[in-house]
């Protein structure tokens, strides 16, 4: 009996015990909208960082089939329910394979960010993520804009942050005059303006506030973003409405450039189509767009890569076709035909290193000249391209990665050769695009800035795409990424980086002074923007010898 009523006893306390616990735990819900434009009810997740998720929402109907090398229709039909938890990337230039899996020609998605449990009455101010790489590879996948967002929470000033995919290569910039006549050009940027309508259309029930948008890029995606305030003339309106009210410019602003159908352009499609085995074909584009998926991909990268010896000599970038981009950059700035929306833009000090590390081969000035003659300005005179190396001294104490005295000469021109890409390409570029904007439009404010915080870095110094490195994966914290993101996301806010980013110092406009923000890993200082003057002076002046 004393056993029975021990047992009894012990059973009635876990009873107890059990009635007592809370319940099981029960898996929040996930987060999910529903929008209109088109219909679709999209689920995400929530991470352990309190950043609600949702990846790979499709904009517009796929390129695939007849839609191949044709500008992005809109989606018209509803979509049901969206599982937002993968999205594949477009077609890279590099990447050959004989299944479309991945990735995929159905690619154009875009994936957005979110502070957790965001409602759709938040109107909070939305950051749209441009993508880089050349206009030949990138993909949403890389820049996960949940840290954005987790910073954005952390400094008062909650964002929506929002990337698209959009086809790169020859399948988003193909050049040549079949392209021009079909009026297939520059479909790369077409397809993020649908994203920016898709935006406009349906971030509000997101939490986003489609008035308040500031578009964002790096390298590829930072030119794309003056692009976007360049196409139409201009015009960035949709139904009524500005798409964007500001603009972010990371290593990248107008690239001067000659036509769709200019010598480059079509020596490019030339190539591709005598890959593809189109060449004898009474239509080739309509050749190019029956080719099987593998075949294409495989001829459209056929042509030389931005990551090689021809470098920044770019085989796919946007291109004036008279429509979407209506001129060069150059002119349409000095027109003023851009959207008139205030703009950050800046450079990395030592932009032209890592596109220089392939050219082994020159080793004289002349051969630089020849260099920059047989694969980069058609349009220069010998003469021209002469005058221009020689701005640039031959002693192994200058070049880039610039303040590094005899050390990081990786070939006997390197450090000259990467001076030279970077400024051509990016640097002083970005200075003449700001002066040639200040006379357009003297009351559109804009900054400027120069990146040095990975100076020591060897052969590279702080090179093209580090300040990725900051931003996206600043795993330890530093000066340079959280003034970054501070300056950044007040301007989000307010138009102007110094409204809330109160604990760093001012941050000029760059037409008081020409000043320049000089970044660097634990503080930040005022740089004149004065720098290789000379150089500078002789691109303004010669502008048109140097379309790409």
């Amino acid at each position: 009996m004393k056993l029975w009523a021990e047992l009894t006893t012990s059973l009635l306390v876990v009873v107890l015990v059990a009635q007592a616990s809370p319940a099981p735990y029960k898996r929040a819900d996930a987060p999910t909208v529903t929008i209109s434009q088109p219909e679709a009810t999209v689920i995400g997740n929530t991470g352990l960082d309190h950043v609600d998720k949702f990846n790979g929402i499709p904009f517009a109907q796929p390129p695939t089939g007849s839609l191949r090398l044709r500008p992005p229709k809109p989606i018209t039909s509803a979509l049901g329910s969206i599982k937002a938890n993968t999205a594949k990337s477009c077609p890279q230039f590099s990447f050959s394979t004989d299944t479309s899996d991945f990735p995929t020609s159905d690619c154009l998605t875009l994936d957005i960010r979110r502070p957790a449990g965001t409602k759709a009455d938040a109107d909070l101010p939305v950051l749209v993520w441009i993508f880089g790489g050349g206009f030949e590879t990138g993909s949403t996948g890389i820049y996960d804009g949940s840290s954005i967002v987790s910073a954005s929470v952390d400094l008062d000033m909650p964002v929506i942050f929002v990337a698209m995919n959009y086809r790169v290569g020859g399948f988003g910039f193909m050049p040549g005059s079949e392209i021009l006549k079909d009026g297939a050009a520059n479909l790369g940027l077409l397809d993020q303006r649908l994203a920016l309508e898709w935006v406009a259309d349906n971030i509000h029930e997101f939490g986003g506030d489609p008035s308040k948008v500031t578009i964002w890029g790096e390298s590829a995606g930072s030119i794309s973003v003056f692009d976007q305030m360049a196409l139409f003339d201009g015009n960035h309106t949709y139904k009524g409405s500005p798409l964007f009210r500001g603009g972010i410019m990371n290593s990248g602003s107008m690239v001067p450039a000659d036509e769709v159908d200019g010598v480059k352009g079509q020596q490019v499609y030339d190539t591709v189509i005598r890959k593809a085995g189109c060449d004898k074909a009474q239509d080739s584009l309509q050749c190019l767009r029956e080719l099987d998926y593998t075949s294409f991909l495989n001829a459209a990268g056929s042509v030389p890569s931005i990551l090689g010896y021809n470098s920044v000599a770019l085989s796919y970038l946007p291109r004036p076709d008279g429509k979407v981009l209506t001129q060069s950059p150059d002119k349409v700035v000095t027109s003023g035909k851009y959207a008139s929306v205030p703009f950050i833009v800046g450079d990395q000090e030592d932009e032209g290193t890592i596109f220089s590390l392939f050219q082994h081969n020159l080793t004289t000035t002349e051969q630089i000249v020849d260099y920059l003659e047989r694969l980069f300005f058609f349009g220069a005179s010998r003469q021209q391209l002469q005058d221009l190396v020689a701005t640039y001294s031959d002693t192994k104490t200058n070049g880039s990665p610039f303040r590094t005295g005899i050390f990081n000469n990786w070939y006997p021109q390197y450090k000259r050769l990467a001076a030279i890409l970077g400024d051509l390409s990016f640097t002083l570029t970005r200075r003449v695009f700001l002066d040639l904007a200040h006379k357009a439009k003297p009351d559109v404010p804009s900054w400027s800035y120069l990146a040095s915080y990975d100076y020591g870095t060897p052969i590279l110094g702080t090179f093209h795409g580090s300040d990725i490195l900051q931003v996206f994966y600043g795993i330890l914290p530093s000066y340079a990424s959280k003034s970054i993101h501070s300056y950044y996301l007040s301007f989000v806010y307010d138009q102007d980086p110094n409204a809330r980013a109160t604990k760093y110092m001012q941050w000029p406009q760059w037409s008081q002074n020409h000043s320049l923000m000089h970044f660097f890993n634990d503080r930040g200082a005022l740089l004149p923007d004065s720098f290789r003057q000379e150089t500078g002076d002789f691109l303004a002046s010669n502008l048109r010898a140097f379309y790409i």
